[in-house]
């Protein structure tokens, strides 16, 4: 059973950065999609960014240029590096993993397909 565990979040003014960590404990597949995901308040949970086991990556229209994910095979850690941030960013924001689909970039940042998830950080971007 894979456990994930977010850190990184907090408050931060517009126009800020956060880097949001993910650890995955028991984390022994080879192929693999693993995701950012965020719902704010009272809306849907959405896909942020997702990034394939070979290093293929997918990124919602909102935060292109803005957002960067990234991981480190090594120490099972996924990344969330975020510029410019804005005061829709505001949410709480959870990674996943699944292992199970041959995802396409763009299925890749459905939550539906996946299988695995932490419990969340939250990400409050506010003056």
């Amino acid at each position: 059973q894979v456990q994930l565990a977010e850190s990184g979040g907090g408050s931060v003014q517009p126009g800020g950065s956060l880097r949001l960590s993910c650890a995955a404990a028991r984390h022994t597949y080879s192929v693999y999609w693993m995701g950012w995901f965020r719902q704010a308040s009272g809306k849907e949970r959405e896909g942020v960014a997702a990034i394939a086991s070979d290093g293929r990556t997918s990124y919602a229209d909102s935060v292109k240029g803005r957002f960067t994910i990234s991981q480190d095979n090594a120490k099972s850690t996924l990344y969330l590096q975020m510029n410019s941030l804005k005061a829709e960013d505001t949410a709480m924001y959870y990674c996943a993993m699944e292992r199970r689909w041959r995802l396409t970039p763009m299925q890749a940042l459905r939550a539906t397909w996946y299988d695995y998830w932490g419990q969340g950080t939250q990400v409050t971007v506010s003056s």
